[in-house]
C-alpha cells in the first residue's frame, strides 16, 4: 500500500512529486523527525534511496502534499513514540 502510494506520487501523469514530502523516523534529530522531498527519493526493494541513506518503509511517519496540506498517509501511533 505505502510502497504504491509513493509510486503513485512519483510516476502518474498528473502528479508533481516536488509537491510532497515524507517526513520519517530519524532518532537524535529534533523531535525524531526528518523529511525528505519526493522528488529527491528512488525506490529500491523495501527502502527509499536519496544520496547514499536507505530509508526503511516502516520508519516513514507521513506524507503529505505542501501545496494544500493534505495527509496522504499517517502511521498509526501505537507505541506513543510518535
Amino acid at each position: 500500500m505505502l510502497k504504491e502510494l509513493i509510486n503513485r506520487l512519483l510516476w502518474h501523469p498528473k502528479s508533481s512529486p516536488k509537491d510532497y514530502v515524507i517526513i520519517y523516523l530519524h532518532r537524535g534529530a529534533p523531535d525524531n523527525k526528518k523529511s525528505i522531498s519526493v522528488n529527491n527519493i528512488i525506490i529500491n526493494d523495501s527502502f527509499l534511496v536519496f544520496n547514499e541513506t536507505h530509508i526503511p518503509f516502516h520508519r516513514i511517519l507521513e506524507i503529505k502534499n505542501l501545496k494544500t496540506g493534505e495527509i496522504l498517509y499517517k502511521k498509526v501511533d501505537i507505541d506513543g513514540l510518535r
